[in-house]
């Protein structure tokens, strides 16, 4: 079986390890989505990662959903966002990051735009805004020059992130967000193209971020079944092993699932379905494990993922890798200094002392 400390290659990287940086929102960019200069630390610190991916990046002010998240679709942002990709690099990492658009997940009050869906289907709950908790509004519905014109927002955020010393970029397509929201039959009520096939949207964009940045440069982020963000998808068993059958020509880098069991079988179908590198997120509902979740990494391993990403691990802890493989304690993450603020919580996170 692989072992979750032993190198590896994925596409033109050579990783040190099989151990991923998930990508997690920090909400600590300014209000034009310029990344803070502590970013850089913050990432650079976690570079024995085998692999990094930098958290979830709008592609387009409408992508935005949250206060404080990052873009890549100006030439600032994609200044910021190389000072970080450089310290990665000169620490040894590699970094990924991952392209959101929010779709109906957003309020005027975050970036003075009214969020937008595949169908005017609200999602239940309130977001936090710059003006407070916000129920969520009914989103309005894109329209087919619309739909074009998004895909190619992503397009052009994957070539400023590769020009910004990206390694890649990652498609965020789950959580309830817009790719997701297109997947979903309760989400995905249009009766045009992108309704009749549900799939159409992700293998569109998929398709058009490999021809502009290559496909060895890309890979795609599902959440099969997931409820986050008031989602429920009745038919997810069948209807993501074909959705995985159909893009797995296009010759990506990845595919990156989270929410699935190792050795289930969902998990069984998909590995089948995928004969590229498939990166696993075990996932422990926030219930932190004795041993960090190196058993899980394990299990998903003899399943047959080729990686395994951590989310909070890596948050709370730049050294990780190293405690994970030594068995030596973690730090705690802090849930209030998850969303904002300063280098608390984010860059200040102690390492593990050095053995005597």
């Amino acid at each position: 079986m692989p072992d979750l400390f032993e190198p590896v290659r994925l596409g033109r990287l050579r990783l040190p390890n099989r151990l991923v940086m998930s990508p997690m929102t920090r909400s600590r960019a300014d209000e034009r989505g310029v990344p803070h200069p502590e970013a850089a630390l913050y990432y650079a610190q976690r570079a024995t990662a085998g692999l990094i991916i930098a958290e979830g990046t709008q592609p387009s002010l409408a992508g935005q959903g949250h206060p404080g998240t990052p873009g890549l679709h100006t030439p600032e942002q994609a200044r910021a966002w190389r000072a970080v990709t450089g310290a990665v690099h000169a620490a040894g990492g590699r970094v990924f990051v991952q392209l959101m658009h929010a779709g109906r997940i957003g309020h005027p009050c975050v970036n003075g735009l009214w969020p937008v869906a595949p169908s005017p289907v609200r999602a239940a709950g309130r977001l936090f805004t710059h003006t407070g908790m916000r129920e969520l509004p009914v989103p309005r519905e894109l329209s087919a020059s619309e739909i074009r014109a998004t895909l190619s927002d992503f397009a052009g955020a994957a070539r400023l992130a590769v020009e910004a010393g990206f390694d890649g970029v990652e498609l965020h397509g789950g959580n309830g967000y817009l790719v997701h929201q297109f997947l979903a039959a309760r989400t995905n009520r249009r009766r045009d193209a992108y309704g009749r096939d549900r799939g159409r949207f992700a293998a569109d964009l998929v398709a058009v971020v490999a021809e502009a940045v290559g496909a060895d440069r890309v890979g795609l982020r599902i959440t099969p079944g997931d409820r986050c963000n008031d989602m429920a998808e009745e038919d997810a068993e069948d209807f993501y092993p074909d959705l995985v059958a159909r893009l797995a020509p296009i010759g990506l880098l990845y595919l990156h699932i989270a929410g699935v069991a190792a050795g289930s079988a969902a998990a069984g179908r998909l590995r089948a379905c995928w004969p590229g590198a498939l990166v696993a997120a075990p996932g422990s509902g926030g219930t932190p494990r004795p041993d960090g979740g190196r058993a899980d990494g394990e299990r998903w391993l003899a399943a047959g993922a080729d990686l395994v990403a951590y989310g909070r691990g890596f948050l709370a802890n730049p050294d990780f890798v190293e405690r994970l493989r030594t068995g030596a304690p973690l730090n705690s993450a802090d849930p209030a200094t998850y969303y904002g603020g300063g280098a608390r919580g984010y860059t200040d996170y102690s390492r593990a002392p050095s053995p005597t």
